[in-house]
């Protein structure tokens, strides 16, 4: 039974189990409990529920903002101690907090309390009576790195030398700008060849140990279709005749699955094991070594050197206005040609 007045701690720890975890999509479960367990429960958990104050949790939001995350959560001291390179060494890296974080921080909090007030622990929900904080000016901001077209081009004809069994995944993922978890829980019943389209609708993802292909919750936008331009059909094709003689390989031991990219005996492919692949194949192939979500912003200069018309790109690239797609159009690097 929890006790009439909880403290925050013990509330928020009850209103993940109870109301996050059993009703709401595990990815929300995922990106609310770090939340609450390294910034909300540090912070105000030992505050009693019915006696936390506006000012009590705009003070604290304002903290957020010049609170190195690295020194306190010790991230750097649970590095080996010959890889630790900032805190620990007494030189702390700044890893303040971005906007959108603290952001996540307070709607998260405003969630909770909201929920306190339907159960009628509370009367009024102080976080919604904060104001955001503005992000520290000393933050490091994170540069978008991503490939030219010369990189992006040099990648792709390694893995075709190499018949890599990925291929086509990181043709979509730089031509089409699809996520890692979009690619790999693509379908082959959401592929038309023939017509030129590809509906992105499920995503395969590991959330708390287990790996989960589900409907995608991304918005209208994200779930309508895409053209898909020669380059993709040709590695589709390429990739059914690898999958086809993987297939015949496996025998009695093949899983079936209508997943596009699976493992030699059909079960799904880890993104982890995802991200490895394209470490080894960016070492191999001698190009800038990205992450796989980098590819995205690489995805502009890659339609235009392609010659692929703006309204198609804008489908593509999933841009409101064709506005916007002419601007990456006309920069430098999009004049480039494969």
């Amino acid at each position: 039974m929890p006790t009439k007045h909880p403290t925050l701690a013990a509330y928020l720890t009850r209103w993940l189990a109870d109301v996050i975890e059993p009703n709401l999509e595990p990815t929300t479960y995922v990106a609310y409990e770090p939340l609450v367990r390294l910034y909300i429960v540090p912070g105000l958990g030992k505050k009693r529920l019915d006696k936390l104050t506006v000012r009590e949790v705009q003070t604290w939001l304002n903290t957020l903002v010049t609170l190195c995350t690295c020194c306190d959560q010790k991230k750097d001291h649970r590095r080996a101690e010959a890889k630790r390179r900032c805190c620990a060494t007494g030189k702390c890296c700044k890893g303040y907090p971005s906007r959108s974080t603290i952001a996540g921080i307070r709607r998260v909090l405003r969630s909770a309390l909201s929920n306190a007030i339907r159960e009628e622990l509370i009367s009024k929900n102080v976080a919604a009576l904060t104001t955001l904080p503005s992000p520290s000016k000393t933050k490091k901001k994170r540069q978008h790195v991503a490939w030219g077209v010369d990189e992006a081009r040099k990648f792709l004809e390694h893995l075709r030398a190499e018949d890599d069994p990925l291929y086509a995944a990181y043709v979509l993922i730089l031509v089409l700008g699809l996520r890692r978890g979009e690619v790999l829980g693509l379908a082959w019943d959401c592929i038309d060849l023939g017509g030129e389209q590809v509906w992105i609708s499920r995503e395969l993802n590991r959330i708390r140990g287990e790996l989960l292909h589900r409907e995608t919750t991304k918005t209208d936008d994200s779930t309508a279709s895409l053209p898909l331009l020669g380059l993709c059909i040709t590695a589709l094709r390429h990739r059914q005749r690898i999958q086809e003689e993987a297939r015949k390989a496996a025998g009695a031991k093949w899983k079936d699955s209508d997943l596009v990219f699976t493992t030699r005996n059909g079960t799904p492919i880890e993104p982890r094991n995802f991200n490895r692949s394209f470490e080894v194949q960016c070492r191999k192939a001698g190009v800038s070594r990205i992450r796989v979500h980098d590819t995205r912003h690489t995805c502009a200069s890659l339609l235009a050197a392609l010659d692929v018309h703006p309204r198609v790109a804008m489908r593509i690239l999933r841009h409101s206005q064709i506005s916007m797609t002419m601007d990456v159009y006309t920069q430098p690097e999009s004049t480039e040609r494969l």
